[in-house]
């Protein structure tokens, strides 16, 4: 991946809706350079999809929470299979040290959020949890 490559990203990352067109015109080549790359990028697996990003507004309706799990040993794979069947778990990644898996999560009212604790407290290896409540967003990176 060169410069080119990651100008690309970085403005699909900012609005994924900008056009070939655009691109080439911002970065200055040719518009089928720019439609060369994609295809590229999407064909090895660097670009996965294009989405919205959700502003302010919808996102100020959801209460989100990062929750922390330890789980007994050799359960994780189960466990996440049983954390990808619930709708409010948007992510799950494996973690170092006394945690083993952080969950993010995004509901749309307090009551449903415990209701969601309790479900993730209720499956089978997971020994204890921690939520951790997101009163605001400061800033997001993330593509």
């Amino acid at each position: 991946m060169d410069e080119l490559d990651q100008k690309i990203l970085m403005a699909l990352a900012a609005d994924s809706s900008t056009s070939v067109s655009r691109l080439s015109r911002r970065f200055k080549v040719a518009r089928s350079t720019v439609q060369a790359r994609l295809e590229r990028m999407e064909t090895n697996g660097t670009i996965a999809g294009y989405t919205i990003k959700l502003g302010d507004v919808a996102l100020a309706r959801r209460i989100r929470a990062t929750v922390l799990l330890q789980v007994e040993p050799r359960s994780s794979a189960g466990i996440v299979s049983k954390l990808k069947a619930l709708p409010e778990v948007e992510m799950v990644a494996t973690s170092t040290g006394r945690i083993d898996l952080i969950a993010q999560v995004a509901c749309d009212s307090t009551e449903e959020l415990d209701q969601t604790l309790e479900q993730i407290t209720a499956i089978t290896g997971v020994q204890d949890i921690e939520s951790l409540l997101h009163l605001s967003v400061k800033f997001d990176r993330s593509i």
